[in-house]
């Protein structure tokens, strides 16, 4: 793909496609023109972290075990919710740009989504996504704190222990992209802000 790596959108060098093994080349590919036709827009991740290729496909793969629907617990409106909330706690830019971008194009509701991302609290939210909310602010603000009561609460609202597990792989993989995106001051795809509305 000519150009894939020309534009400048983080602090660290572009990736030269050169130095990537074609079939990792050829797999990011294939997963950009899959986000083009899903989503209208690439996630300019796929242009700075091809730079490690092999790492990139590791985050990729993991990644996708917690978001392909064929085989996961919750819901992909509430995954993308946590990680709003998570990167709302983490203040960061890029994240909270492309998840409420997301969530828009999801819930085809900008007003909730634009609550739900400057305070939760704040927003309509059903007992379970509340409870999941909660949850995923006290364990990122709030980590040293965690104890059973977050399990507790979580069954009471309803969810059982396969979704819990993956609630928090879900908060800790937001909490773990928030840094490193922060750290290389990733730039977020402008057509992004086209979907405000």
């Amino acid at each position: 793909m000519m150009g894939m790596y020309d534009e400048q959108w983080s602090y660290l060098e572009k990736p030269k496609i050169e130095k990537i093994p074609p079939d990792l080349q050829a797999y990011f590919e294939e997963n950009v023109r899959k986000q083009e036709e899903k989503l209208g827009v690439v996630n300019t991740l796929f242009h700075i972290l091809p730079l490690n290729p092999i790492q990139f496909k590791a985050f990729l793969d993991f990644m996708y075990s917690l978001f392909n629907t064929k085989n996961t617990y919750l819901d992909l409106v509430d995954k993308e919710m946590i990680g709003l909330v998570v990167s709302s706690v983490n203040c960061c830019n890029y994240c909270l740009t492309t998840h409420s971008d997301t969530l828009r194009r999801l819930t085809k509701n900008p007003v909730w989504v634009d609550t739900l991302t400057y305070n939760y609290r704040s927003a309509k939210l059903t007992k379970k996504q509340r409870a999941l909310c909660d949850y995923a602010f006290r364990a990122t603000k709030y980590p040293d704190e965690i104890t059973t009561k977050e399990v507790d609460l979580l069954r009471e609202a309803g969810f059982n222990d396969h979704e819990i597990l993956e609630a928090s792989f879900v908060v800790g993989f937001f909490n773990y992209t928030n840094r490193w995106v922060s750290t290389i001051g990733a730039i977020p795809n402008p057509k992004h802000n086209q979907n405000q509305r």
